[in-house]
């Protein structure tokens, strides 16, 4: 497991989410924090491709030798992209929780949501 990292080029939600902005797309993902707390993931139950996902609901379950945990879409949008390799090794959402870890890419139906999200520095202030 990789120490504790907060990308500046992310953007986070108060409820443990990252979405990296490119365009009208996001990818989101769970946080170090997140993947910390939850312990060894063993399953991730995904959203179907095409569905819609609105800010600050689930959209997602992680499955965790501790727990099932939702999952928090930090902004809305359709689903556009599924993580694949997640289906075979979950665990990578523990071992590179901003790279192979990745759960989702949504295009986005409100882009001014982005205002709505804190900064890595932000996001690490809410942790203390």
């Amino acid at each position: 497991m990789a120490d504790a990292s907060y990308p500046t080029e992310l953007l986070y939600h108060a409820e443990h989410d990252w979405a990296r902005i490119d365009g009208d797309t996001a990818v989101f993902g769970i946080t170090w924090y997140a993947q910390d707390a939850l312990g060894e993931v063993v399953f991730f139950d995904p959203p179907q491709v095409g569905s819609t996902v609105t800010a600050g609901e689930s959209y997602a379950e992680v499955e965790s030798v501790k727990a099932v945990s939702d999952v928090v879409a930090p902004l809305s949008g359709e689903i556009i992209e599924v993580n694949p390799g997640l289906g075979d090794t979950p665990e990578n959402i523990n071992n590179d929780p901003y790279g192979d870890g990745w759960m989702v890419k949504v295009r986005l139906s409100e882009e001014s949501q982005t205002g709505d999200l804190l900064d890595a520095a932000a996001y690490e202030a809410t942790l203390s």
